[in-house]
């Protein structure tokens, strides 16, 4: 992260693509059963908007641990967007994509 971006600060778009077993919270319709989207997209931000990092891709890895933390979570992927990166020719999306999981 070059100190224009720190001091400016940045856009950044995640997208997530969770791995859980949903059969049970399906059969049961029970939400208890399965993870809450809602919570996981705020404590996504809440990693985003929090300690500053250099590279996006710790700012994916940070992301997929968060996502690991919830119990039913047995496979994350994080792709971070950086839509305004400091790049000297035409684009239209910097991204990083990684995949980590329980195992």
């Amino acid at each position: 992260m070059y100190p224009r971006e720190r001091e400016e600060g940045q856009t950044f778009i995640v997208d997530l693509v969770l791995g859980l077993d949903t059969r049970a919270a399906a059969a049961d319709d029970d939400l208890a059963k399965t993870v809450h989207y809602g919570i996981v997209a705020e404590e996504v931000v809440a990693v985003v908007e929090g300690e500053p990092v250099n590279l996006v891709e710790t700012l994916a890895e940070r992301v997929a641990q968060a996502c690991l933390k919830h119990d039913v979570v047995l496979e994350v992927e994080v792709t971070v967007h950086k839509p305004d990166a400091p790049i000297t020719v035409p684009f239209d999306d910097v991204t990083v994509t990684i995949t980590r999981s329980r195992v």
